[in-house]
């Protein structure tokens, strides 16, 4: 799914804050407790089994209790990193290297190019405008300067057919809940058209630019309490009238699924709108609709399957995985898209079929194969013409190209290189690099290496390990392992800047293609997917193991690390295998499952999870919900929580209940500890200004060189 779309702190509660003396903490004495929290059973029958949950209270962020918690933890946090002798060189090398910049493929509007930039220091990237592919750069929308603090962030932006115009939306504290703007791209006046709501916006723009079909949200008072945050639809709206939206006419929703994800293409000649209805992320729906006449056509329904289309010349292009696992394409008649019309172009490989796109007429296919991209092109026929070479194991972040391209734009990146855009003539072939983003990192440095090792029930799951070159295999290493696996993502070689303090003080970074990813196509996701979620959690634990049994590390040596649905990854392995981590760092996370979907956006996420509402579903999420699975008196690895006050998607409870709880059960002392930080003004990580990003990984690197004993 799209979508599926960073300071400040109190200095007073670093003095002094309830039952933590600080001045205490001296040379040689004793660290500090943690913060007890209180103790209010809430009890519930669920399903003939009964729940206990001592820490409910914490689920309401505005009660006075659950601030103090807050603002406890963190003080107790800092008592215990504050002091750590290697912090303020971890500060100053994450400062190095989280201000590495960043850099977006161009996408072409006429006879204009729009890409985004980071560079240094710089907060948020900035959206700029170049006329011809190799002329001067000029700043359209920099949000930098909306906030002091850099907690605006541009979450999306969509130029239109000849650049006159471009659409975007920004929001605060990283809500990710869009403010649509429109620009004038001449000029660089802002038009009056202002629309709440936009959260990951879809827009087509109409062929001569004078509006555009966009997806908003229903403001508060619209819909029933709640719903709000569902109920995406399909708008139509012109410039110059109705510049809030609120008489925009609804095209696609009305009626549907509320949990429904609606997402929209055009044609290149405007008489389509093709429009993708996600339903979780195994199953889509395909219509297509006649802007023409404004007649919807079902193209795709029904089926437990994945659909999307992009139009072209009267043609509709359609990648599905509709039994096909690893995807395949067929193209269709436009005006009759029955699917007995229906003709396979681009069958099913070994390969997984990540996106087909049209550019300058011809079919960029972006394939997967073994969690590295692949880039090949074919005809309208479906005809092989050729591949593009890659420099490196790597990913594709992005093409940027439309149908009249002719050049096409291509974001890459890898685990030792930061953000490269190369630039592919379609008329001679070749392909040369249109800029990169520079750093003091040399790749040269380092091995990639990509290992398959055997999971519980046998499947072979790849991983891939970043090192050092000549790493000694003595079970010494230092290492982060790391993972996913659910949604249909997949974990593809990707640059992470914060790991280079990892790897240059000698440390290993493990990689693990989960299950529920979507690295071998539909299979492997469902295979990690509602009651087979345990299998990703063998799959880590697996991965654990090999690790250790081929002597990268050990127990003593080894730390874990995910966010969101990884978070919950790291919070089953920390309660179902406590001995064989010796840190954990679980962020963002999902730990109740018997009550997550109850809050934020989290409905969404029943086809992937399901609910316990469900007596069956109850039984799967029960079974490996890791608050309900923390054992009294056991000894857990030293656990970094951390989460975000706006986070929008997963709401910070979970990490602050599962604090509370391992605080007062766990057998941990103060030397292996359970802290929690929560960062105000921030969401669940997109558009985390760099600011905030050094100060949580300096958090996040102190915590972790000194429960490994790192030098």
């Amino acid at each position: 799914m799209v979508g599926l779309i960073r300071g400040f702190i109190l200095c007073a509660f670093f003095v002094s804050v309830a039952g933590i003396a600080l001045a205490g903490d001296k040379a040689g004495a004793p660290l500090q407790a943690p913060p007890k929290a209180k103790q209010e059973p809430v009890v519930e029958m669920m399903h003939g089994h009964k729940i206990v949950d001592e820490y409910r209270w914490l689920e309401n962020a505005d009660d006075p209790a659950t601030q103090q918690f807050t603002r406890d933890q963190l003080a107790y946090m800092h008592a215990l990193l504050d002091k750590q002798p290697q912090r303020e060189a971890i500060h100053k090398r994450l400062s190095e290297l989280l201000t590495i910049g960043s850099l977006g493929a161009p996408q072409p509007a006429g006879k204009l190019y729009f890409y985004t930039r980071r560079e240094g220091t710089q907060n948020q990237p900035i959206l700029y405008v170049r006329e011809g592919v190799n002329g001067s750069d000029r700043t359209l929308v920099d949000v930098n300067k909306l906030a002091a603090d850099g907690t605006v962030a541009l979450d999306w932006w969509h130029a239109s057919h000849s650049g006159k115009y471009v659409v975007y939306g920004t929001s605060p504290g990283g809500s990710e809940i869009s403010m649509l703007h429109v620009i004038e791209t001449a000029s660089g006046k802002l038009l009056p058209d202002m629309i709440d709501r936009a959260r990951a916006a879809s827009v087509v723009w109409f062929k001569d630019d004078s509006g555009f079909y966009y997806t908003k949200y229903p403001r508060p008072g619209e819909v029933e309490k709640g719903q709000e945050l569902y109920n995406r639809h399909v708008f139509v709206h012109k410039l110059g009238t109705d510049p809030d939206g609120s008489k925009d006419e609804l095209i696609f929703g009305q009626g549907r699924d509320p949990q429904e994800w609606p997402q929209i293409s055009g044609s290149d000649d405007g008489r389509w709108l093709v429009i993708t209805a996600e339903q979780g992320w195994a199953k889509s729906e395909l219509h297509l609709m006649d802007t023409s006449n404004g007649k919807i056509m079902p193209v795709a329904v029904g089926k437990e399957s994945l659909y999307s289309g992009e139009a072209f010349k009267g043609e509709l292009f359609i990648l599905t995985n509709e039994g096909s696992p690893r995807f395949r394409v067929y193209k269709v008649a436009a005006e009759k898209p029955e699917r007995e019309n229906w003709k396979e172009i681009i069958p099913q490989s070994d390969a997984v079929i990540k996106s087909a796109q049209v550019v300058g007429g011809k079919l960029f296919i972006l394939y997967e194969k073994d969690a590295t991209s692949r880039l090949h092109i074919f005809d309208l026929d479906g005809k092989h013409l050729s591949e593009i070479k890659l420099p490196a194991l790597g990913t594709i972040e992005d093409i940027g190209g439309d149908w009249e391209s002719k050049e096409a734009f291509i974001g890459f990146q890898s685990y030792t290189s930061p953000d490269t855009v190369f630039r592919y003539d379609l008329a001679s072939g070749k392909t040369s690099e249109w800029g990169r983003v520079k750093s003091d990192i040399d790749s040269d440095n380092y091995q990639v290496r990509q290992v398959f090792y055997p999971s519980k029930d046998g499947t072979k799951i790849p991983m891939f390990i970043v090192a050092k070159k000549g790493l000694r295999l003595d079970g010494k290493n230092p290492t982060i392992l790391t993972g996913y696996g659910g949604f249909n993502i997949s974990r593809t070689p990707t640059f992470f800047d914060w790991a280079n303090i990892w790897l240059e003080h000698g440390g290993v970074l493990a990689d693990a293609n989960l299950r529920g990813g979507s690295e071998y196509g539909e299979e492997w996701h469902r295979a990690g997917m509602l009651e087979k979620k345990q299998n990703v959690f063998d799959d880590y634990i697996a991965a654990a193991e090999y690790l250790i049994a081929q002597k990268y590390t050990s127990k003593d040596h080894l730390a874990i690390y995910g966010r969101s649905n990884g978070g919950l990854l790291t919070g089953a392995a920390l309660t179902q295998r406590p001995e064989l981590f010796r840190a954990v760092v679980c962020g963002v996370p999902l730990l109740d499952m018997l009550r997550y979907q109850r809050f934020q956006i989290a409905k969404l996420w029943i086809p992937e999870y399901g609910s316990a509402e469900d007596p069956k579903q109850f039984d799967w999420l029960y079974a490996y919900s890791p608050y309900h699975h923390v054992k009294p008196k056991t000894l857990y690895p030293a656990t970094f929580f951390f989460a975000s006050a706006g986070d929008t998607r997963v709401d910070p409870l979970h990490a602050k209940k599962m604090t509370a709880l391992m605080q007062a059960e766990a057998a941990n002392g103060p030397d292996r500890p359970i802290l929690l930080r929560i960062e105000p003004k921030a969401g669940h990580g997109a558009g985390k200004p760099v600011s905030k990003k050094i100060d949580e990984w300096t958090d996040i690197f102190t915590f972790l060189f000194w429960q490994l004993n790192v030098k």
